[in-house]
């Protein structure tokens, strides 16, 4: 039961950043930096797929998903359709990692630290502070698209 809660809020954040693209109002302003504002829309939604996709596709899911955070924030320009295909793709596999949990698993220790989360910490905390970590990026890709719009 809890897994398909925690299923239903990823695909809906995951939806909910495929919105925020859309909604941008060009896809140069995607990668548009304002004063202040130290990572654009386009940056954060790379940073928030790789994310997921290491954490959730190749640590749990045991996908072949090769992690480059440097990337994520150095990657300028990126096609607004890359992004949603991106998107797409990984909420798939997000929603079917989840879904093939077994309960009982939610209670072991996960594999690997998940930023300032604490240390042996179970697969349910690190679903639980990676679905924040979408969701706390997620709202600073909607603050910079408004900001752009003044």
């Amino acid at each position: 039961m809890e897994l398909e809660k925690l299923a239903y809020v990823f695909e809906k954040d995951l939806d909910r950043l495929a919105n925020e693209i859309i909604s941008y109002p060009s896809e140069e302003s995607l990668w548009l930096m304002q004063e202040g504002i130290n990572n654009c829309g386009g940056n954060l939604a790379l940073h928030i797929l790789g994310n997921l996709q290491h954490f959730v596709g190749a640590i749990l899911g045991g996908t072949d998903y090769q992690r480059d955070r440097p990337a994520e924030f150095e990657s300028k320009h990126v096609p607004r359709d890359q992004i949603l295909s991106l998107i797409d793709t990984t909420k798939k596999v997000v929603t079917l990692t989840i879904c093939s949990i077994k309960e009982e698993s939610l209670n072991r220790t996960y594999l690997q630290q998940v930023g300032f989360g604490p240390e042996n910490m179970t697969t349910l905390q690190a679903l639980v502070i990676l679905a924040a970590h979408l969701n706390y990026h997620l709202g600073q890709i909607n603050y910079h698209r408004r900001l752009l719009a003044h």
